[in-house]
Formats: C-alpha cells, structure tokens, sequence
C-alpha cells in the first residue's frame, strides 16, 4: 500500500472515529439531561398528588384527586385505580413498571420510552399504598431522534473537509518524496547529479530534505570530479616517468650493449626515474589514507621536542644549515607523529629549493605556537601561492624535475594540517626566499 493511501485511510479514518466518539457523547450526555428533566418534573407531580392524598378523608373520591394531577400522555395506577391520558390510556393499559434500587424507571413500549415514578401514598382508609406514575416521552423520543439524524449529518459534513484536507496532507508529504524519486531516478539513468527544484520561501522538514540532497549530489559531483581529476593525474604523472624509463630502455637495446657511455647514462635515468616513481607511488597511497580519515593519536606534546628531533636528523642527512630558535616546554595538544611528518615535509622543500641556511623559529601566540620555516631558494610567484596546496600542482616543471618533486607533498602537508587542527600559511617573494607558518593550537577547542 502506498504512503498516500496510508495517509488518506488514517487520517480519514481517525478523524471519523473521533466524530462517532464525539457525537456518540453528545447524543448520550442530551440523552441522559432530556430524561432527568421529565424525571424531575414527574417527581415533583407525585410529591404534589402525594400531599394531596394525605390530606384525604374517607368521604374524598381519590379519582377526583388523580385526575387533578394526571400527566399528559401519562397514567396513575394507586389502589386497584388506573386512570389515564391520551394515547397512554391505551398503551399502557397493562403495563407494571419494573423498579430496582431506584424509585423510577425508563423503559421502550412498543419502541416508545416511559418514564415511571413510584411513591408510597396514605390512603383515605389510613393505609399506605404505591402510586405509579407513568409517562410516555413521545416528545423526548422525538427529540433524540432529530438529534441522531443531525449528528449523523454533521458527521457526514464534516467529514468532507476531513477527506480534503487528507488529500492535501498527502500531497505535502509524498510530492517531495515523489520528486526525490523522480530525480535519483533521473540521476541513475543519466548518470549525472540532478538536484531538486524547490520553493525559496519554504522552511518546513521538506524543504530541509530537499536542502541536505542536494548538498549531498553536490558532494557526491564534487567528490567524483576530484577522484576523476586525481586519477587523471596520476596517470599523467605515472605516465612521464613510465615513458622516459622505456625510451631508455630502448636506447639501451639498441646501442647500450656497445657505448658504455650510453649504458651508464641509460641505467642512471632509468634508475632516477623509477625512484621518482616509486616516491610518486608511496605519496599517492599515503593520499589514499588521508583520504578515507586517518586516524589522529592527540596527546599532551612539547612542539620544542619534537622540532628538535625533526631538524637534527636533517642537518646530519645532508649536510645543511638548519638553525632552530624555540620555546621549551611549549606543551600542546596534538598528534606528535602526524605533526613531525607534516614538518618534514616543509623542511624537505626548503632543502630542495635553496642552497643556503634553513630557518626555523617558534613563537608564542598566546592560545597556540607559531612554526616559521624559511628559505632563501628562489621563491614562489604571487600568482602560485593560492594553488600550492592542490595536488599535483607545480610552479616549474623544469624545477620539480630537477628536484624529483611530484606535487603531492603539499597536498598531503594540508591534509596532516586539518587533522591536527592546525592553521597553514605561505609567504613567498620570487628571487629572495619562501616562509611557511604552522599555527598548532594549544588546545584543540582553541582552532
């Protein structure tokens, strides 16, 4: 069953429950107040015929007395006398109320209801007798009839809008779904990333449903463009290598056999190139796991320290200048693995792009540390800045091949940064030198 059906069925079904509920009160609440009137004016009749029977003497003729008080519609049965009035005469000619606990009763004679009283009454011989009072309520019938039918009309009327309005409920309801369908239908068989077309104005559940899908298809879009876009690149930059390594291959077949000149000159490119590609590969997986949320280790760390076991090894590697100004017991909250690699890789293109001192310098911003690496290499453009951090970016091929770089270290150099939490900024001037900022926060709520 569909959800529309399902919507119609209950709420029509219980907003006419609640009608025959509500209206089943009403009838039986007038019901129970129209016979407690005639059972209160029927009593007040025998307490007056009762007083006037006690005022009887023995030359009194209580039939005189009976008829004074005789109801419309109704009879008196007191003593073996039985009078009556109107159509009661006859309906009710051998008719005995039944009573219970109660003094008076209401009964259907002939489907007409009765309303009879029983007092105890003295009778002119000084004896004490029971007076029936007994009342047809034709007009009360009447009555709860024409209410039945009014009630059952109002339930029919109202449940016109019922069956409307559930018919408009079902619409604001399914005909977001019904488009949510229709369009990840459209965006399976396409193959493209359809959006729903939605009211500005709108600010219920629906409009947020449509809002968080097509946030969605915008990320699953954004997400496929990047992956199509990096596996683009990557079997570019897989491919250059690929194709020096077999052009020297083939130079080596055909005359590296015969000149060893050529042979060593061969063996050295196809060696530099496979260890190109190799870095290409390790950094290019090590994407892959930043990608699916690595996971962070965050512990109190002293940032001195481990800059210090970052730097140290560099100097002794290759044999460079690195100077280290910082703050000891600079404690953070971090990953301290995470972050030495991310140090790392700043250090490393420092190393590569300048010949001469490598700076480092801590300082202390009051709610985190600043790390400046600086170079004095040929620097950065102006225009290349906001684009160092996408992957595979380069700012000269030329340079990068000399240096062996691939674009990615920087890549991965801003995604071990959001991880940590920390801020990354790059300042360059052509010709004089570059600077790196790493802001770590001293606690992570203070990024």
């Amino acid at each position: 069953m569909k959800i529309r059906t399902k919507i119609h069925l209950f709420s029509t079904l219980l907003m006419f429950v609640i009608l025959i509920l509500t209206n089943t009160g009403v009838y039986f609440l007038f019901e129970k107040m129209a016979y407690d009137t005639e059972r209160k004016q029927l009593q007040s009749q025998v307490k007056e015929i009762t007083a006037s029977f006690s005022k009887m003497t023995a030359q009194n003729d209580p039939a005189v007395i009976i008829r004074a008080h005789l109801p419309d519609n109704g009879v008196i049965s007191v003593a073996g006398q039985r009078l009556g009035s109107g159509e009661a005469t006859t309906l009710l000619k051998d008719y005995t109320p039944t009573f219970t606990n109660d003094s008076y009763t209401v009964e259907k004679i002939n489907g007409t209801s009765v309303l009879s009283v029983s007092s105890p009454v003295i009778w002119n011989n000084g004896d004490v007798v029971q007076l029936d009072m007994m009342q047809l309520l034709v007009n009360v019938d009447r009555n709860l009839m024409a209410l039945k039918l009014v009630l059952a009309g109002v339930t029919l009327l109202a449940m016109l809008p019922v069956v409307f309005s559930s018919i408009g409920l079902s619409r604001i309801v399914i005909n977001p779904i019904e488009k949510l369908i229709a369009t990840m239908s459209q965006s399976r068989k396409s193959g493209t990333y359809e959006k729903i077309q939605m009211s500005v104005d709108r600010k219920d559940e629906m409009a947020q449903m449509a809002l968080t899908f097509n946030e969605m298809m915008e990320q699953l879009e954004q997400n496929y463009k990047q992956q199509e876009q990096f596996v683009s690149n990557a079997s570019h930059e897989l491919k250059t290598p690929l194709t020096v390594i077999e052009s020297y291959a083939r130079l080596l077949t055909r005359r590296g056999f015969d000149n060893r000149d050529v042979a060593e000159e061969a063996v050295g490119a196809i060696l530099s190139e496979s260890v190109r590609m190799k870095s290409m590969i390790e950094q290019l997986l090590q994407l892959a796991k930043n990608d699916e949320q690595a996971t962070f280790q965050f512990e109190e760390t002293d940032l001195f320290d481990q800059i210090e076991k970052t730097v140290k090894p560099m100097r002794q590697a290759y044999a460079r200048q690195f100077d280290f100004e910082g703050i000891k017991n600079a404690i953070v909250l971090t990953d301290s693995e995470k972050f030495r690699q991310l140090l790392y890789i700043f250090l490393d293109n420092a190393r590569k792009y300048s010949e001469d001192l490598v700076k480092v310098a801590m300082q202390d911003e009051g709610d985190g540390y600043s790390i400046a690496i600086t170079d004095y290499g040929n620097g950065i453009p102006q225009e290349a800045l906001p684009h160092v951090f996408n992957r595979f970016y380069r700012v000269e091929e030329d340079r990068n091949r000399k240096t062996g770089g691939t674009g990615l270290g920087l890549a991965i150099a801003k995604q071990l940064a959001d991880g940590l939490g920390a801020g990354l900024k790059m300042e360059s001037i052509s010709g004089m030198g570059t600077t790196v900022r790493i802001t770590i926060p001293k606690r992570l709520d203070s990024h």
